[in-house]
């Protein structure tokens, strides 16, 4: 087995929302990642995980929102999203699944 489980652990799911549609259109695409993940961890996992080349990975954090929970007010999680960008030629398709 090529890949290891701490690629598994470093990409949690794709991000299937209209700006990450519309990156994809640009060549990139959107994963959630572990919040301690490095940019050089995530483009190892992702290489290693679709078998493609990246160019490039951004990443930003997502501060969680204040909610409501059974009329208590909580927190929910913050969330880590890498927009990776693939070389030219390569392409992942996120609606299949891993």
């Amino acid at each position: 087995m090529s890949a290891k489980p701490e690629h598994y652990d470093v990409i949690r799911q794709p991000v299937i929302t209209e700006k990450a549609t519309m990156a994809s259109d640009a060549g990139a695409v959107v994963f959630e990642v572990a919040i301690d993940s490095s940019k050089p961890q995530i483009k190892e996992a992702v290489e290693a995980l679709f078998g493609v080349k990246v160019k490039a990975v951004n990443t930003t954090i997502t501060k969680g929102k204040t909610k409501r929970f059974r009329g208590r007010p909580g927190v929910r999680k913050d969330v880590k999203k890498a927009y990776v960008t693939l070389e030219e030629g390569n392409t992942i398709d996120v609606t299949t699944g891993l």
